[in-house]
């Protein structure tokens, strides 16, 4: 009897080695946690375990092993190696760890530099990072280092996994020199199945049919095409090149014609080399669209070998698998028997020891198999096999390495069952399918992985802050499922994916998506040209990420601040969340509504019904004109949509809602984040029986300038059939022919026509100038000739007096009896309530007012003043006093979240009737002026404002008319000039360009013509850009313009935003708005919609400790708390902690204060061919021209390699090489600055 007491008290009973027998362990290798353990020695025992004595190995005592086991957590069976570590990196590694634990063996990794933060270093007991001084793949190719860190830390096992060292023979050998066991077959093994050459005449000798091709391996192109001109061999084009030694579809490329031997050759053998160390290649016939099958088997070195049944890995992209599925579907009974007695009869004919293999066969539409390759390891794939057998398939790697033959692991043929279950496995990448499955780098803020029944996963570099490089495969996790068949293991992956979360980086979700659902693959017999055959597999399904890109902005406002674009720049916002009122509908009421009638009847019965009305209809500007008046337009969709309900029932009885168009487009999309047509039709649903109005600038749509009338016909149409009903059409100048084309466009569309007669001047002054009651007379009738249903009068600026209005409309009444008409105004000078009272006692039936809080100054009149001062009259507005107050309730708390916006009015001012600005210009003139260092100015401005008007030939003064005003009295005011001289230096000032394109018609035709001489000074010698040496538009510019190519814009936005459907609102946005639009899309893909996040928090961002809750549909909600703030680090990136519904999220932000520049590379230019960007995020490998060089197109340039995947970026035309801005070893995003190309002519 021995006794043995603590751990060295047992090391010094053994001897330095322990561990499986055979093989010896380093004594600090051996450790024990029993305080004492008493054993009886028995010599004669057959364990395999023992320790090492003169006389030789002996079995350990079942005591002695228990202590040695106890360190791993097993003490009912002995391990089968006492340390077990894995070579390799990511899930594979991970794999192997578990299944070494699970068998009582403590674990070892190895990690890369690069590899430092990821899953299966810390999934190890322990872990030794390799050398830093080569390379991120190299490092794990280092053999020496490997086999070293064996020795010294007492290692009895390396499994080597798949890739890398797994099928080199060198690696196993000194491996077995240095005593320690390789997981995998012999070096004789290896050398046949690594070497694919020597392999394939093993298969011809054993009678297993094989592909023609070479039986040598190739160093060099010329050696492979000089085989391939050979007579003797019976070979043509296509043929495919396939690296002598690897897998993982790497080192393989197709050769379609001679032409393309050299450069496939060199992308093949340099891929290879890069990731196994050889770059030798043969050559084989390429079969066209064959099955990809193989079989799994594993061998003891008895002469005994099984197999497990097939696999389909016919779902191939660039040779690499991607979907694999087992067992294989329509196969015949015949064609299974021989692929299976093949692939068993082939190993054993090389007495295949130690180790899983997989035999791999082309199956073409005839049932022909041929041999393509044996894999002498694990494989990715392997994962289906084990879920079909219940077999273990890396446990029996290891245990049958450790000595134990398939026998005594009960895996005899007879005992594995032929499958009943089906198994599908798709490997989720980080590659954008999208982009030619490009791979993609960074962080990964979000990873939420699925689960639930019937699902496996198996996880590598994947987790929440993990950094994704290109130097490693781009596999995140293989995701397993396990059904009764096929369909159904399909629909549990479409599930698993759906649930699988993973933001920062892209991934091919949508392509296995798409692949899952295709009928063809479902139906199970697919070719490995399935995916080349099925363009749409790369489709995008397009991923929200809302949460993550919501958290973003709120990062970005938090560490940066509000951008000073937005305008931002009075008080922060009210601490007050404004209180949504319950209004009640009365459903006495029987009354049809003016929406009813005009969904029902049409426009035409809808002016018929206005002009009947009893009393005086209000249209309410507060979604509209008020807030573009008063707050620069920034009124958010959120806060309108919060006050809908409510809003529906009050104004139930309103002429309409203005609510759209003007300013409110563009702004919607440069400042806010907003999608206009979003805007439009949330408003729609959420108030569905009211009118809605929008204001139409003519010819101009929504936009500043002129357009094709294709454009404004298109976007009439979409606003109406997105939910417009009144559409305000009018012109800057009041020039009729532009009010034309805008009044065909609704008609067409089926609204209602407004045509508005933009007023100025004062018709109560007959000597005030040319706009007098004759004028503005004249104009109604010919609105009138054209056809229109409705009339507006349009006040921009409050010029409407009293006495004026009374005047006006009382004439226009008189000669229009059966006209409806409507006015607006603005209550600058305060008279607007009192303009409006005479104008409804004068005959219009309509008139604008906003909510009390949001009216007044150079907003619209008071909706409560005019409610109550016709509430009992014949007037009266049918709206309920009480119920517009409680509304008014909401607005003056809503309008302290916009307290950065305010102008600083604290009152009317009667000087309108001097300087004419209109109101919605006001205030945004007011800031402008402040941007443009005019501070301090602002009367000056305003007084240069009439001087600019006179100038200009005293014109109607609204957008973009007014904004021609308004540039050039900034201008007047910044130069410090006067009105003469404007006029005398007229043809050497350089005068803003909105300025420029009015004298050149740009705007169409002003009532009384230009002013001369200034346009004549103003135009000298230049010409219109785009026209044979017009220097002026004659007419209306937009009908001397071709139609607009929706179906060329569609493209071209499809092209460039390919992970979003483009819609038809969209490339109308673009038609108007091209660089807003792309400015626009720009920011939503990185920071997603933002319409659903409450204004405080979109201008200013979260408190520490802040919970938010944000509703971003019907039934979902997001519960946001901000945990923490980081400091800004070295290089400029501060790191944010939330909580997303409870879990952590993280954010970087660049401080922008900080200092810090980001490190960034120039971007190639869009749109110019010469300048050339890298394809994806990578590693340039090789430059292969210089500065001057000459190029022609197609000519390779240099050599990327990314995931290990290489890349050959090629001149794009012919000319000559003017700058390469890499050079090799340059770490690359995708789109950054490679070379530049001088094109040829």
């Amino acid at each position: 009897m021995i006794r043995l007491s603590r751990c060295r008290s047992l090391a010094s009973v053994l001897t330095r080695r322990v561990g499986c027998a055979g093989h010896r362990v380093p004594r600090q290798a051996i450790r024990c946690t029993a305080a004492s353990v008493s054993a009886t020695h028995d010599f004669s025992s057959n364990s395999s375990f023992g320790f090492a004595t003169d006389a030789g190995i002996r079995p350990l005592s079942t005591a002695a092993q228990q202590v040695v086991d106890n360190e791993s957590g097993s003490s009912y069976a002995p391990r089968p190696f006492g340390k077990l570590m894995a070579a390799n990196r990511g899930e594979i590694a991970t794999r192997i760890l578990r299944a070494g634990t699970e068998l009582g063996c403590s674990t070892v990794g190895i990690y890369s530099h690069e590899d430092r933060f990821t899953q299966h270093r810390y999934k190890a007991d322990q872990a030794f990072q390799l050398s830093s001084d080569k390379s991120p793949v190299a490092a794990y190719l280092d053999i020496d280092t490997i086999v070293n860190l064996c020795d010294s830390n007492g290692v009895n096992a390396v499994h080597p996994g798949y890739g890398f060292l797994s099928e080199n023979a060198q690696f196993a050998k000194k491996l077995e020199d240095a005593g320690v066991v390789f997981v995998g077959p012999t070096v004789d093994n290896l050398n046949t199945f690594g070497d694919k050459t020597s392999a394939k005449n093993l298969a011809i000798k054993t009678k297993v049919p094989v592909v023609v091709g070479s039986d040598d391996a190739f160093a060099t192109p010329s050696e492979a095409e000089a085989w391939i001109n050979d007579p003797s061999n019976p070979i043509t084009y296509p043929v495919i090149v396939k690296a002598a030694m690897g897998g993982g579809g790497r080192g393989i490329r197709v050769v379609p014609a001679a032409k393309d031997l050299e450069p496939m050759f060199r992308l093949a053998s340099n891929e290879a080399l890069n990731a196994f160390g050889d770059g030798r290649c043969f050559v084989e016939k390429y079969v066209e669209k064959p099955r990809h099958i193989e079989v799994q088997c594993l061998g003891d070195g008895t002469g005994d070998v099984i197999h497990l049944y097939d696999r389909d890995c016919s779902v191939q992209r660039r040779h690499q698998k991607v979907i694999e599925t087992a067992p294989a579907t329509g196969l015949s009974r015949e064609t299974r028997e021989n692929i299976f007695n093949d692939a068993v009869r082939l190993l054993k004919a090389n007495n295949y020891r130690r180790n899983a293999g997989t035999v791999e066969f082309l199956v073409d539409k005839d049932g022909n198999h041929y041999f393509m390759e044996v894999n002498p390891r694990v494989q990715v794939e392997h994962t289906i096999t084990e879920e079909i057998t219940g077999i273990d398939i890396v446990q029996s790697q290891i245990m049958i390495a450790s000595g134990k033959t398939l026998t005594e692991l009960g895996l005899t043929q007879d005992a594995i069952q032929e499958p009943t279950s089906y198994a599908m496995q798709c490997r989720v990448t980080t590659e954008n399918p999208a982009l030619d499955f490009r791979p993609d780098t960074g962080t990964i803020d979000v990873f939420r992985m699925p689960c639930g029944f019937g699902i496996r996963l198996d996880d590598g570099p994947g987790f929440q802050g993990a950094k994704i490089t290109p130097h490693y495969d781009s596999l995140l996790v293989k995701i397993t499922a396990k059904a009764r068949n096929r369909k159904d293991a399909a629909s549990k992956l479409i599930r698993a994916l759906r649930e699988f979360r993973v933001r920062g980086v892209q991934t091919n979700k949508s392509f296995l998506l798409n692949v899952l659902n295709n009928k063809d693959f479902l139906e199970g017999e697919v070719t490995t040209g399935f995916i080349a055959d099925n363009p749409s597999l790369m489709s995008p399904l397009k991923e929200r990420d809302r949460a993550q890109k919501l958290l973003h902005y709120i990062g970005e406002i938090i560490v940066n601040g509000t951008p000073k674009s937005l305008g931002a720049t009075g008080d922060p916002p009210s601490s007050v969340n404004p209180i949504v009122p319950e209004i009640h509908m009365d459903h006495k009421e029987k009354k049809q509504s003016l929406k009813m009638i005009f969904d029902n009847h049409g426009p035409e019965a809808f002016a018929k019904a206005v002009r009947e009305n009893e009393g005086l209809l209000i249209t309410d500007t507060t979604w509209r004109d008020a807030h573009q008046s008063l707050l620069a337009t920034r009124l958010r969709t959120i806060d309108m949509l919060n006050i809908a309900g409510p809003t529906s029932v009050a104004l139930r009885n309103a002429y309409s809602l203005e609510c759209w168009g003007g300013a409110t487009f563009d702004v919607a999309m440069r400042f806010l984040n907003e999608c206009p047509w979003d805007r439009l039709n949330l408003l729609r649903e959420a108030v569905p029986d009211i009118p809605f109005q929008m204001l139409l600038r003519g010819a101009n749509a929504v936009g500043y300038t002129s357009y094709p009338d294709n454009v404004v016909y298109e976007f009439c149409k979409l606003a109406k059939e997105a939910g417009m009903d009144v559409f305000r059409v009018f012109d800057s100048l009041n020039y009729v022919e532009n009010m034309r084309l805008g009044i065909d466009a609704v008609g067409q569309a089926g609204g209602v026509v407004e045509a508005a007669v933009c007023y100025t001047g004062d018709v109560t002054e007959p000597k005030r100038g040319l706009y007098d009651l004759e004028y503005y007379l004249g104009f109604v009738r010919e609105l009138e000739a054209i056809g229109i249903h409705v009339l507006a009068i349009k006040d921009m600026a409050g010029l409407l007096k009293p006495n004026g209005s009374k005047m006006l409309v009382a004439a226009i009444r008189e000669e229009f009896p059966n006209l409806p008409i409507h006015v607006h105004t603005h209550d600058t000078a305060g008279t607007g309530v009192a303009s409006m009272l005479a104008a409804a006692e004068a005959g219009a039936d309509a008139v604008d007012a906003a909510t009390d809080a949001m009216s007044g100054t150079t907003s619209q009149p008071s909706l409560g003043a005019l409610v109550a001062s016709t509430q009992g009259t014949k007037l009266d507005t049918g709206i309920d006093l009480h119920q517009v107050s409680t509304l008014n309730e909401y607005w003056e708390e809503c309008r302290g979240l916009y307290l950065p916006f305010e102008s600083g009015q604290k009152s009317g001012s009667a000087d309108v009737y001097i300087h004419e600005m209109p109101g919605g210009q006001y205030t945004n003139l007011l800031y402008q002026s402040s941007q443009l260092g005019l501070t301090g100015q602002w009367s000056q401005v305003k007084a240069a404002y009439a001087t600019a008007n006179r100038l200009l030939g005293d014109i109607i003064k609204v957008t973009p008319s007014s904004k021609v005003t308004g540039d050039l009295a900034q201008f007047i005011v910044a130069n410090k000039l006067t009105e003469n001289e404007v006029v005398e230096k007229a043809e050497e000032l350089s005068f803003p360009n909105s300025v420029i394109e009015y004298f050149q018609g740009y705007l169409g035709i002003p009532p009384f013509g230009f002013p001369e001489p200034l346009r004549s000074r103003v135009l000298k010698g230049r010409t219109i850009e785009g026209t044979s040496g017009m220097t002026c538009f004659e007419g209306r510019p937009g009908a001397q313009l071709p139609p607009y190519d929706f179906c060329g814009s569609r493209a071209k936005l499809e092209e460039k935003y390919t992970a979003d459907k483009v819609s038809d609102y969209d490339v109308t946005s673009h038609a108007m708005y091209p660089s807003v639009f792309d400015e626009f899309k720009e920011k939503q893909v990185e920071y997603g919609k933002l319409n659903y996040l409450d204004t405080r928090t979109f201008l200013t961002g979260m408190k520490v400790g802040e919970e938010l809750q944000v509703y971003i549909e019907k039934g979902k909600h997001l519960v946001l708390k901000l945990i923490s703030v980081g400091e800004t680090s070295v290089d400029g990136i501060v790191h944010l902690q939330f909580e997303l519904n409870g879990q952590p999220r993280s954010v970087h932000v660049h401080d922008k204060r900080a200092g810090v520049k980001e490190k960034q590379r120039l971007k190639a230019l869009k749109g110019v061919t010469g300048s050339i960007g890298a394809a994806m995020p990578g590693v340039v490998l090789e430059t292969k021209v210089k500065k001057g060089d000459t190029v022609k197109k197609g000519d390779p340039l240099l050599l990327m390699s990314a995931m290990k995947m290489e890349t050959v970026i090629t001149s794009p035309c012919d000319g000559i090489v003017k700058n390469v801005a890499v050079t090799a070893g340059d770490q690359l995003d995708g789109g950054d600055l490679c070379l530049e190309i001088e094109e040829a002519l």
